[in-house]
């Protein structure tokens, strides 16, 4: 076979293919895919993180998460270093008919005694009533320990919590107006040998609150001894006052072993009788 009946071989390339279907295109579909495609590349440029305006975009917002996250902290750990601790909610030891609280930050034993007083002769309380006394120190409830701290006290408790710390002093408005306390205890043992120690020294911390001034009359008082005896049935310690010729010794001061875990210091039988009577009604409650 000669070269001349060889047939030359066609080679269409890939460009040329291209540039054909471009010139057959009558609707101009190629071109607009190819536009579509570039305006994809440049919306593609501009949503990419990669982007100055993303980034900007991407730092504003990660600093607005950050300082959000830093707010919320703030009032967390704020919160919680400032929360005062929650006390254990107060419940009066007795039914009383009328509450006073008096506030006695930075008050010395005279200025407690004397406010005490004030509340004892101007009570409003009906008669057969009793209303409770109670000191606090920034907004919180004194204690019994801290109560006769505060006054300068010669009671001695033990602090393993056998005498409650919660007690109640008030005025029973029975006949007369008279202030009483009242303690609680786990067992009366508890407090017993406490008390003892204190009589000697009872009447001279308490005299103020009673309304019983230091005089001529009265000063033998400071000295003088506590005796057995039986008030509303009751076991009870009392100092009488020096006697005066009168066939009925006159109660200066005493402390009465109420019921198996309470002690009333008052000075008038009726003050202990209403407090008793209160006590007993509380129990039947429980």
């Amino acid at each position: 076979m000669s070269d001349k009946n060889i047939k030359p071989k066609i080679v269409q390339t890939y460009v040329e293919d291209m540039a054909k279907v471009i010139s057959d295109d009558k609707g101009g579909l190629i071109k607009k895919i190819i536009h579509e495609e570039e305006e994809y590349e440049t919306e593609k440029i501009k949503l990419s993180p990669e982007s100055k305006k993303n980034k900007l975009f991407l730092l504003i917002g990660s600093l607005l998460i950050l300082g959000a996250l830093a707010t919320l902290g703030f009032f967390i750990f704020t919160r919680e270093s400032s929360t005062v601790p929650i006390e254990a909610q107060f419940t009066p030891i007795i039914f009383s008919d009328k509450s006073d609280f008096i506030e006695i930050t930075g008050f010395n034993s005279d200025k407690i005694t004397q406010n005490i007083k004030n509340i004892v002769n101007g009570s409003s309380v009906k008669e057969g009533g009793i209303e409770g006394i109670y000191l606090t120190e920034n907004k919180k409830i004194v204690g019994l320990r801290k109560f006769i701290a505060l006054i300068g006290g010669k009671l001695v408790l033990n602090s393993d919590g056998f005498v409650n710390d919660n007690f109640l002093m008030g005025v029973v408005n029975n006949e007369s107006k008279d202030f009483f306390i009242l303690i609680k205890v786990r067992t009366l043992p508890d407090i017993f040998n406490s008390l003892r120690s204190w009589e000697s020294k009872m009447f001279s911390d308490l005299h103020g609150f009673f309304g019983i001034d230091i005089f001529a009359e009265t000063k033998n008082l400071l000295t003088a001894n506590f005796e057995d005896g039986i008030v509303e049935n009751k076991n009870a310690r009392i100092l009488y006052y020096p006697e005066d010729g009168q066939s009925e010794k006159k109660i200066a001061m005493m402390y009465i072993f109420a019921n198996d875990n309470s002690v009333i210091i008052a000075n008038t039988s009726s003050a202990a009788h209403e407090i008793m009577l209160r006590l007993a009604g509380s129990q039947i409650k429980k």
